[in-house]
């Protein structure tokens, strides 16, 4: 079960037990950190936690602060430090850096224990917005993540992490205050704390940004100056889960679903032998199904939509085991290109088998654009060859060509972990 699916199904039970649970969502991170704005915590009321914001490192005082940090009702701003212990014996500099907010993200008052510094020698600052679950943004927000779980939809939430009003001024927006795109609802949304209205200027630019995010599909913060002040806004990108296909149900494909569902995939497993495409066989896949390689090699209309239907943006991997079987998933896939296509066996055999392919179409360059998608042998070089290394290869292989990355060691890498 992957940290998503765990934590909806907390926010669930603690809903139906009206429990007075706490969310923790990290909102920026400056320097390195071991998760990334979008990344939360559900702190049940008795203090146990659903999720991580950290490596470990921080949870635990999350817990025991959160409580305490919304105990108005207010949404908390919490800036955890994770640079090098000797940094904080300068007392001017270690004052600097320390921050609880309070509920315009304004710096106030700390005692020792809110001042929180942790010695990693990771020298990151992780800004954490902590919310009761029952409060109107959290519950649109929480409803939101299920929709874009559900639907196989991306969706945006903007949220205002911090305000410094001009002097004498209110802003009209608080921290916490938040600017929803839900892809169920179709329409944006604003669930705000005070009944004043919002700038329209800054409502204008806010609603392109949030569209500007949704294409671009990847989160950013963003400072807006108004007449009142000014305002800092998180735009997170939340993405549907990662969809796999796996043509081919043998014995190999069942600890590649399982991979690929602990990272909280939608997986559908797809063969023409009957025997092999059984549900007892996939019980972790979402969809098992039984597809005539005659239909297909025929263009059964109805056969062809549901391939489509499945492999549109997803990640395809073909390991039949089946010449004959291979071709033909191999072929369509060509013809229309999902997100990537990874074909197991060696290098000649796949190459017999694009040639058989071109070999078939009145216009060979019909597959170019597949090509391009096509990894062959699949997977990375990591020297397994049990079925459950195959499948970490292959999994490796599909998450660093998704995320744009090369798949190579990290400590060969010249920029940090998560630049650009």
């Amino acid at each position: 079960m992957s940290q998503l699916t765990a934590l909806l199904h907390a926010i669930d039970q603690a809903q139906r037990q009206q429990d007075d649970a706490v969310m923790a969502t990290v909102v920026q991170v400056e320097g390195s950190a071991y998760r990334r704005p979008g990344a939360r915590m559900l702190i049940w009321s008795h203090g146990q936690p659903v999720g991580t914001i950290s490596g470990g490192c921080l949870e635990n005082e999350a817990c025991k602060k959160a409580q305490w940090l919304t105990r108005n009702a207010q949404p908390a701003l919490q800036r955890y430090h994770t640079g090098h212990a000797d940094f904080y014996t300068d007392p001017d500099a270690y004052a600097k850096t320390q921050g609880v907010h309070d509920h315009h993200g304004n710096d106030i008052e700390a005692d020792d224990d809110e001042a929180l510094a942790f010695g990693l020698g990771c020298n990151g600052t992780v800004s954490v917005l902590f919310e009761r679950l029952n409060s109107p943004a959290m519950l649109a927000v929480s409803q939101l993540l299920r929709h874009v779980q559900a639907s196989h939809r991306a969706g945006v939430i903007a949220t205002v992490i911090s305000t410094q009003p001009s002097t004498g001024k209110e802003t009209s927006l608080q921290l916490g205050d938040r600017l929803l795109l839900d892809p169920v609802q179709h329409e944006l949304r604003w669930i705000i704390q005070t009944n004043s209205p919002v700038d329209s200027n800054l409502h204008q630019t806010l609603h392109n940004d949030v569209i500007f995010t949704l294409t671009r599909q990847k989160s950013l913060h963003q400072t807006y100056q108004t007449a009142q002040g000014s305002i800092q806004v998180f735009l997170e990108y939340v993405a549907p889960p990662n969809r796999l296909v796996i043509f081919g149900a043998g014995h190999d494909a069942q600890p590649l679903v399982s991979m690929a569902k602990m990272q909280g995939w939608h997986v559908s497993v797809i063969d023409s032998r009957p025997h092999f495409a059984r549900r007892e066989r996939f019980m972790d896949a979402d969809h098992v199904r039984c597809i005539d390689l005659k239909a297909v090699d025929l263009k059964d209309t109805a056969a062809l939509a549901e391939l489509t239907n499945l492999t549109n943006g997803a990640a395809v991997a073909i390991m039949s085991h089946s010449l004959a079987q291979d071709r033909q998933w191999l072929k369509q896939m060509l013809l229309n290109p999902p997100r990537y296509i990874g074909q197991l066996g060696p290098r000649y055999r796949t190459e017999r088998l694009i040639a058989e392919i071109q070999q078939s179409l009145s216009d060979p360059t019909q597959i170019d654009q597949g090509l391009e998608a096509l990894h062959y042998p699949i997977g990375l070089d990591i020297g397994g060859d049990t079925p459950e290394a195959i499948a970490l290869a292959i999994m490796a292989e599909i998450t660093a060509t998704l995320n744009q990355r090369s798949g190579k060691m990290l400590k060969q890498r010249d920029l940090s972990i998560h630049a650009e």
